[in-house]
């Protein structure tokens, strides 16, 4: 079973070369062929000459980064993006959502649509879609946003699995909190799926584990792609029968987990970080014989459910990356209510002084928009603090 990937906007299309290169390198340099077999029908498909090409639609309002994703794949070697699965035009979206989603997603929704169905019709079996942007800009939100939007229409059926990079909270965009805002309330209507990065985290990863000194945007794209790779590449689950699974999307995801890149925290100096579900994949060395009962704890989950339905294991024997053992936790809980809270707050304090709205309604986005977009957020927000 296959995934077709999308590349929406500046973040998108930076971190999409470090996940495919990550992807393709583990399944080449694999000692296990049925691991690497599998993980190229996942992501790749073969030409006549036996090229890895990317099973990827690569999105920008722009066309330098797609240049660069395009010229960055074509260097490694060991695969490359297809050379007309690619869509850009000259002008951006002007970090503003609504021109992202009111304006340019539209105009160009057949062309985008098409270059998606070329790709779907390459895959034996699909399996899903993943659509990979920040929240902040106006490309990678508001297209990003109204593509899958699309997509939900046009397959219907099909697993939806968005990948989301939370801005940083000192701020990249000054209407950054407002992107997020009608970003978040619309994907969590239309999305299977909803894997959040915090670039932050990911920050305090380059610097306080990786020792990287002066931490650039690359490093933090690669922390990324290492951690995407590690939660999608096969892997061998409770009812897999010793096979790897086919399928990258396998786990019960209706319940919007979001990658957690550090152990379960608290949201106050004194609560507990109550989990609704919580997925641990194990690569590498030893990791039939590894304990892992202290992730079974029911002071873990939430009253309503048991630690045995909360709480999955996918192991698999082969080294991710090279790295002898690695373990990636991926967790629903309630470790994003706080940037969550803080990002709506912000978000409100502009719209009650009406601050920079007028930008948005030229384009299309009234203040109803708005309003149902925060109301949506904050039922959100109270029902993830009210577990127990």
């Amino acid at each position: 079973m296959s995934m077709v990937t999308l590349q929406l906007g500046q973040c998108g299309n930076q971190i999409g070369p470090d996940l495919f290169g990550i992807l393709s390198s583990d399944a080449l340099h694999g000692p296990r062929r049925s691991y690497g077999a599998a993980s190229r029908e996942r992501f790749f498909h073969s030409t006549a000459h036996g090229d890895l090409v990317a099973r990827a639609v690569l999105i920008d309002m722009e066309p330098k980064v797609i240049k660069q994703s395009m010229a960055k794949a074509a260097a490694s070697g060991t695969w490359r993006y297809g050379d007309a699965s690619h869509f850009s035009q000259k002008q951006g979206s002007g970090n503003n959502w609504a021109n992202g989603y009111c304006v340019h997603g539209p105009r160009h929704r057949e062309v985008v649509e098409e270059l998606v169905r070329r790709e779907v019709e390459r895959c034996d079996r699909l399996a899903g879609l993943m659509a990979m942007m920040s929240v902040a800009g106006g490309t990678g939100s508001g297209v990003g946003t109204y593509i899958t939007q699309c997509l939900r229409d046009t397959y219907a059926k099909s697993f939806i699995l968005n990948h989301l990079t939370w801005p940083y909270r000192t701020g990249e965009v000054i209407v950054q909190n407002y992107n997020s805002v009608l970003t978040l309330a619309h994907l969590y209507q239309l999305s299977d799926a909803i894997l959040v990065h915090e670039n932050d985290m990911v920050h305090k990863i380059c610097s306080q584990l990786l020792n990287i000194k002066h931490i650039s945007f690359s490093d933090v794209n690669r922390v990324i792609a290492h951690q995407m790779g590690s939660v999608l590449q096969p892997s061998l689950s409770a009812d897999s029968h010793g096979d790897y699974s086919r399928n990258p999307l396998g786990i019960d995801w209706h319940v919007h987990p979001h990658v957690a890149s550090e152990r379960p925290r608290s949201l106050t100096g004194t609560s507990f970080n109550v989990s609704l579900a919580n997925l641990l994949i194990l690569r590498g060395k030893d990791v039939f014989s590894t304990e892992t009962g202290g992730f079974e704890d029911p002071a873990l989950y939430t009253s309503w459910l048991s630690s045995k339905e909360a709480f999955n294991t996918w192991k698999c024997p082969v080294p991710f990356n090279k790295y002898e053992k690695s373990a990636t936790l991926v967790s629903n809980s309630q470790a994003l209510l706080r940037p969550l809270d803080t990002m709506v707050g912000k978000a409100w304090n502009m719209f009650a002084s009406r601050a920079y709205i007028h930008q948005y309604i030229k384009f299309g986005i009234s203040e109803e928009d708005f309003l149902e977009s925060f109301t949506s957020l904050e039922q959100v927000i109270a029902s993830y603090t009210q577990l127990s």
